[in-house]
């Protein structure tokens, strides 16, 4: 197996920081609770909304994603592909800067950092490490570097058109079932998922 793993909202999770900056910033209301796509969808709602959540997007990305946290499950499953061999990269659709981030942190260079902090890179090696300016080019890698398995939050990865035949998309996500092989609502079941593939 050569298994592919996306990064945002995928590995790390992002929801609380994304609500305690919106509420910081008096985007939504102090007693505001709901996950990153709830927070999404409120400044979204607010006039010019849609520069607010990206400018939003941009710290969270950069300067305030030491606060994120990975996903629960995610750790062992790396450590479970580690102990069994199995090839892991993390291929990310990741700009270099924010649009909107007057501080113009580098995403990729944050991610990276994040990604050291928590031990994510003594599982996955640096040059497994792949960040592509769109999805266009994010599926490319997918295709060039012959995953046998990708794993994302986004449906609309797996329904593109150009995303290769014969990989095994693992959908970690409540719905959304009709582009992917496995829904996932979480790691414990993207790893019964996967390993179960492998007998």
């Amino acid at each position: 197996m050569r298994i592919g793993i996306d990064f945002d909202n995928t590995l790390i999770d992002y929801d609380r920081v994304f609500l305690d900056a919106a509420r910081e910033r008096g985007l939504v209301p102090r007693n505001f609770a709901g996950t990153k796509r709830a927070v999404r969808d409120a400044i979204r709602l607010l006039p010019d909304g849609e520069p607010i959540w990206q400018r939003l997007q941009g710290y969270v990305y950069g300067a305030g994603i030491g606060d994120a946290v990975p996903f629960p499950g995610a750790r062992e499953f790396l450590a479970r592909c580690v102990r069994d061999g199995v090839a892991m990269f993390i291929v990310s659709h990741k700009t270099r800067f924010g649009h909107f981030d007057p501080a113009r942190v580098d995403l990729r260079e944050a991610a990276r950092g994040w990604m050291s902090a928590q031990g994510f890179l003594d599982a996955v090696p640096a040059d497994h490490l792949y960040f592509e300016d769109d999805r266009e080019h994010k599926i490319a890698r997918i295709a060039a570097l012959g995953c046998t398995h990708f794993i994302d939050d986004l449906e609309e990865v797996f329904a593109d058109p150009s995303f290769p035949a014969g990989v095994r998309r693992i959908l970690l996500a409540e719905s959304g079932a009709a582009s992917c092989d496995a829904l996932c609502g979480d790691w414990q079941d993207v790893t019964a998922a996967i390993f179960s593939d492998a007998g």
